[in-house]
């Protein structure tokens, strides 16, 4: 798994690709944590466009990011889950944690408001 980085409006924008299982987990953390320490108040958006499975783990992961940013008062936002991704996502009942957005573009408006 590779996580591509860049900002946009003050918004840090996480892009992962392939499987976030297993080992991936470990570097989806190292991409992720920096970016939380950096700010002060960090707005991030992860987009799962390129993700194509994520496991507990994985989930797990992204839970500990997002309190992290809570602990900020920062947000997070999603776009481009797959039904897959959903479903699991659901099903945990993790849904409520993330702001979910149509594109990469309301959600750079919103989180940057």
């Amino acid at each position: 798994m590779t996580t591509n980085i860049r900002q946009q409006n003050g918004i840090v924008i996480l892009e992962p690709t392939g499987k976030i299982m297993g080992t991936s987990v470990s570097e989806l953390r190292e991409a992720i944590s920096p970016q939380i320490e950096a700010y002060d108040t960090p707005r991030i958006l992860i987009n799962f466009e390129h993700v194509n499975r994520i496991d507990s783990s994985g989930l797990g992961a992204l839970m500990g990011a997002r309190v992290a940013v809570a602990r900020k008062k920062g947000r997070v936002g999603v776009i481009n889950v797959s039904k897959q991704i959903k479903n699991l996502v659901v099903l945990s009942r993790l849904v409520r944690h993330f702001e979910h957005f149509d594109s990469e573009a309301d959600a750079v408006s919103a989180l940057s408001a």
